[in-house]
């Protein structure tokens, strides 16, 4: 990567913790402390509050105007954003080609991911020398910061795709850089799972508590024990990406998958608008709906909409691009406010992937149980009779389309699986619909 070990490794820390901890970094120079001091004389404190750093780092670019819910979203035609300050939003987004020379856009969805990655290797790094901390916490972290590390490989992977990404970061500065790796199936997400499964297995041995703080986001995830869920629910989305569905129906049972529970159980990234903290821009006046969510909705038998349109979406100001050619008058409500969380994943997902994986199996009735479940339970629909191998994978695409709707770019990740973007709405004739982001420039000229 050309994304070198940053050489004020903890100034980076500190950027991405909002909690004020970087003041009790004890190194010899506050003001410029480097990853060696870190890694090489590390205090207890230090390590705890990289550790947090790390749920804040990953973060960062989630909830922004233009990150990853908003130009997923854009992309897989679940929103428009309209901005009259920047029309890329829509000129580029929805237009001919991304431009990898753009860190907002074509470029987007590199440098904080990997940056997170490298800030936790460095805290595990540093492990091998903090004193005044046991095993059982060492192994706790390392779990963490693995399990983290695999979401952002992920993020990377889920933007990039075919592209490739870099999995071999912990190089020392100087040596060659890494190649980067396009074998999906066969590298890239064994990858993944094989951090994920190193990920438990530290966690296993990581003792009754964690010994530093994580957001309110993990509230019934915060324990080595209970963390091991969402890191099997990772994994098994992980798997699905794959199609390795035997696994994922394994993983899932050892998730937090219930039917029983809420379906908002789950893990989010938290944000907030006091000082110092990272809001959620997903909420502002240039985010709209685009129109095919609502025509495509399924209707209850009274003949309202899907609860889901009701509840997540509301009539707003009108909207439209520079040219007037496309526009909306629909608003999202999923995120009130800059304090409103961000689904990492949850229990309604969940439930998807396992019907998602009965249908890869050709168990059709278990899938038909679970997708029947989600549109009476959270649609409000009547279920349906006829999920059969033929209709099976258009359902489950519809349910996850609402279900999933503005959380993570779901819509358009699903689709580009199953080789079915070219069914996405193109407002533009000779545009197509983007399938991955290219490899930024600065990255690619590191490498000539």
């Amino acid at each position: 990567m050309t994304i070198r070990p940053m050489k004020n490794l903890l100034a980076a820390l500190c950027a991405v913790m909002a909690l004020g901890a970087c003041g009790s970094l004890d190194v010899p120079d506050l003001n410029n402390p480097s990853r060696d001091d870190f890694v090489q004389k590390p205090t207890r404190q230090a390590v705890l509050s990289g550790a947090t750093g790390l749920l804040l780092g990953r973060r960062t670019g989630i909830a922004a105007q233009n990150g990853y819910v908003a130009e997923l979203g854009v992309l897989g035609r679940e929103a428009f954003i309209f901005d009259a300050s920047d029309p890329r939003f829509v000129t580029e987004l929805l237009g001919p080609a991304l431009d990898p020379g753009g860190p907002v856009f074509g470029g987007n969805f590199w440098l904080s991911p990997y940056a997170n990655i490298r800030n936790a290797n460095t805290v595990m790094d540093a492990l091998d020398h903090v004193a005044g901390m046991t095993d059982a916490e060492k192994e706790s972290i390392r779990g963490f910061a693995k399990t983290i590390q695999a979401l952002d490989f992920l993020l990377v992977v889920n933007t990039h795709y075919d592209n490739g990404a870099v999995l071999e970061v912990n190089r020392p500065l100087g040596d060659p850089l890494a190649p980067i790796v396009t074998d999906l199936k066969n590298v890239t997400y064994p990858f993944i799972i094989s951090l994920l499964d190193e990920g438990r297995d530290h966690l296993l041995h990581g003792g009754t508590a964690f010994p530093f703080a994580l957001s309110t986001g993990f509230k019934g995830f915060n324990t080595p024990a209970t963390f091991i869920k969402f890191n099997r629910a990772v994994r098994a989305r992980v798997d699905v990406y794959r199609g390795d569905f035997v696994q994922a129906l394994e993983d899932l049972s050892g998730s937090f998958l219930d039917v029983r529970a809420d379906l908002a159980l789950g893990a989010y990234d938290t944000f907030g608008s006091g000082s110092g903290e990272l809001g959620n821009s997903l909420n502002g006046p240039t985010m709209f709906v685009h129109p095919s969510l609502i025509a495509d909705a399924d209707k209850k038998a009274n003949g309202d909409l899907d609860d889901r349109v009701t509840r997540k979406t509301k009539k707003g100001a009108a909207g439209s691009d520079p040219d007037g050619k496309v526009s909306s008058d629909m608003a999202f409500t999923i995120y009130p406010d800059s304090n409103a969380p961000v689904t990492i994943i949850r229990n309604e997902e969940l439930i998807l992937l396992r019907a998602e994986a009965n249908i890869g199996l050709k168990n059709y009735p278990a899938a038909a149980d679970d997708l029947n479940f989600i549109r009476t339970t959270s649609g409000g629909l009547p279920p349906r009779f006829d999920i059969t191998e033929a209709t099976a994978l258009d359902e489950l695409l519809k349910q996850k389309r609402y279900s999933l709707l503005f959380e993570g770019g779901h819509r358009w990740i699903d689709l580009r699986r199953y080789d079915k973007l070219d069914t996405l709405p193109r407002e533009y004739s000779d545009a197509p619909v983007h399938k991955q982001f290219p490899i930024p420039k600065p990255e690619m000229d590191g490498r000539k």
